[in-house]
Formats: structure tokens, C-alpha cells, sequence
């Protein structure tokens, strides 16, 4: 297998040690320049490619806007289109805020009108039809969904049984709430929070309704073009539908810039992609996870990660395997780390560890 890792330091050798150089979009710099261990980074190479996080296919870093760090770790190298799974969910939040900044939409926008060509749906209830773009977006809908329950109606799985992957979604019964589990007026935020991969799905069918062209069309002229992303991989249902839950196929520099556009609240390079009014409710808590996982913005993770003993909150986007994308505003720097761990024991805290005690640990 042929190993690929980009040192910046090892790119800037033609140019002066503080000087930035261009890629994609990036201004390249050498780690010390923007106060990163050389050193850390390249013991963290050492360290993935002798196999200690298993199947890691790339790391890279961002600080103070500029790509400092950028190894990979299978044949694809940089041109790799990888399939980050539930990353997508975080693009599909974007995309619902592309969609409200032309006014298609707003976060209390009911869905039901919108997907009502994918019906007519199983178990009618005005509970269902009351559900709206941020029920979806905080993964806190009444629907019958979780896929961290096998035996759940709306489990991830169970969808790809059937052709019609929204008329999945809304077929489903509302949830109930037994003494055990807290009802949605008894959680913080006032919201039950509850994974759900059929639901993200139904919030791309939406935006495409809205907006009135093909999900993928849409992300491209309102996201990917301005951000200068070429060649996205996107997976599809049986019926055509772009598919927001999930299998996205992006280069790591281009995850690297969804990151970056949550920490500089929707630019990129001076062009404001996104509202800076939408991507500060993106990042803001909005529900609670529970099991120790933080709590939850608009299809976004908000853990807090410890480095060197220090708690550091974040900013997160993660798909199975142990797929990152990290964003810790106190130290100025995104994070991405992509994988093919699926069928690894505990991926995501194979991540984590590379990501708090290599990637973040070296940034001074």
C-alpha cells in the first residue's frame, strides 16, 4: 500500500518558513508558524501508520484559517472522494440554512406540506404533521425513530429495506414516553433528543421541495461552488432522492472547510457562505444527548474534549467509523480525521484519542 503524508513543512521548503502558499482555497504554513509542534504531528503520523488507531486514511489541521498539517494514509492521497457517512447530516443542516437565507424556509416551517408527494403516510396524527424543520434538524421529532434501538420502527436500517425513504419517515407512529424515558417538556431545552437517520433523510426531501430543484443541484451552487468543492459523491434512494442522512463522498480539505465555516461563523476567504445568524444557532445547544455525549445543535455534535487536563468544548460532525470533523473555537482549529474502522471496536474513541492526544495536544 503506498503511504502518503503531505508535510507542510515539507511543501513550504521552497519558501520562506512564515510564508503561506495556496491549495484548494487553503493558505498552507508550516506548524510552527502558527504555533503547532512539528514535532507532535509527526510522531501522530508515526503512530497511525504503524496501525495504533487501525484504518485512519487521513488527518488534517487547520489553525487561525491556514492548513498546517495534512497526512494521508491509503492510495486514495488527496483527490479521495470519502464517504464520511453521518458527516452529511451536518451538510444537510447548512443546506436547510442556505435554503432560509433565500427564503424558502425558516426553522418552524412544517414539513409535512412540503414531502406530501411522497405520501399519502400510515398513521395519521396532527402531531406529525405539526413537525418542523428544526424537530429534524435537533433530532428531536415525535416520530418513532432511533437508531441506537434495534427494535425501533424507524431504526437506519430497517429504511433501506424500502424504496420510498421518506414515506418511511412519515409512516411511523408518533413515539411514546414510558416512566423511564423523559417526555420532551421534562428534557433540558424541552426536547427529547432521539437519533434518527430517517429524519435527516425527509429534511433533504424538504429543502429540495422548498427550494424547488434537485438536493444536489441545490448544494452545489449554494455551498460547495463558493467553497470551491468539486466532484461530490452523493448516494440516493431507490427513488432518486439525494441522500441527506448519510454516504456523502468528499476530499478531506473540502470536510476541512465545512469545519472552518462553523468556526468563522459561515465564511470562507471572505465570502460569507452561510448567515453568521444561522451558523451561531447551529453551534448553540438545542438538546441534550445523555449518555456523558453533550448536547446537540442543528444536526451537530457539541462534546467537550480534554487536552492535557484542560476541557475544551467543540464543535462536531461524526459518521460511523470514527468520521470527524472538529472544531474547537478556543484554540482556533478544525480537525479531520476520516477512517474506514466500520467494523472496529469502538471507532469513535480510537478518534477521539488520536484527535485529543496527537492533533489537539500539538497545538500550542
Amino acid at each position: 500500500m503506498r503511504i502518503i503524508v503531505a508535510s507542510v513543512a515539507a511543501l513550504l521548503l521552497i519558501a520562506q518558513p512564515t510564508q503561506a502558499r495556496q491549495a484548494d482555497g487553503w493558505r498552507q504554513s508550516a506548524p510552527e508558524t502558527q504555533n503547532a509542534s512539528a514535532d507532535t504531528l509527526a510522531a501522530m503520523d508515526t503512530a497511525v501508520r504503524a496501525g495504533t488507531f487501525q484504518q485512519i486514511t487521513s488527518v488534517l489541521i487547520s489553525r487561525n484559517g491556514q492548513l498546517i498539517h495534512e497526512g494521508y494514509f491509503d492510495d486514495g492521497g488527496a483527490e479521495a472522494r470519502r464517504n464520511t457517512r453521518s458527516t452529511t447530516k451536518t451538510v444537510t443542516a447548512m443546506l436547510a440554512g442556505a435554503a432560509i437565507a433565500r427564503g424558502k424556509l425558516t426553522v418552524s416551517t412544517p414539513v409535512a406540506p412540503l414531502i406530501a408527494s411522497w405520501g399519502p403516510f400510515d398513521n395519521p396524527d396532527p402531531r406529525k404533521d405539526a413537525t418542523t424543520v428544526e424537530d429534524l434538524m435537533t433530532m428531536s421529532s415525535l416520530l418513532e425513530c432511533d437508531d441506537d434501538n434495534q427494535f425501533s420502527r424507524g431504526n437506519e436500517e430497517r429504511m433501506y429495506l424500502v424504496e420510498n425513504w421518506v414515506g418511511f419517515a412519515f409512516d411511523l407512529p408518533v413515539r411514546g414516553f414510558p416512566a423511564w424515558m423523559p417526555r420532551p417538556e421534562a428534557s433540558p431545552y424541552g426536547r427529547s433528543f432521539s437519533y434518527c437517520t430517517a429524519g435527516t433523510t425527509t429534511l433533504g426531501a424538504a429543502i429540495q421541495s422548498a427550494i424547488g430543484e434537485p438536493l444536489e443541484d441545490f448544494a452545489q451552487d449554494a455551498l460547495f461552488e463558493p467553497l470551491g468543492i468539486e466532484g461530490a459523491e452523493w448516494q440516493f434512494s431507490p427513488l432518486g432522492l439525494a441522500q441527506g442522512g448519510g454516504g456523502l463522498g468528499l476530499r478531506s480539505r473540502d470536510l476541512l472547510k465545512l469545519g472552518q465555516i462553523l468556526l468563522d461563523g459561515g465564511r470562507w476567504n471572505g465570502t460569507q457562505v452561510l448567515p453568521e445568524t444561522f451558523v451561531t444557532a447551529m453551534i448553540s445547544p438545542h438538546a441534550t444527548v445523555g449518555d456523558d455525549r453533550g448536547d446537540y445543535g442543528y444536526l451537530v455534535w457539541l462534546p467537550t474534549y480534554t487536552v492535557a487536563g484542560r476541557p475544551m468544548k467543540a464543535i462536531a460532525m461524526a459518521g460511523t467509523g470514527g468520521n470527524k470533523v472538529v472544531v474547537v473555537p478556543e484554540l482556533n482549529a478544525v480537525v479531520v480525521v476520516t477512517t474506514t474502522n466500520y467494523n472496529v471496536r469502538n471507532p469513535h474513541a480510537l478518534a477521539d484519542t488520536l484527535i485529543t492526544e496527537h492533533a489537539l495536544a500539538a497545538l500550542r
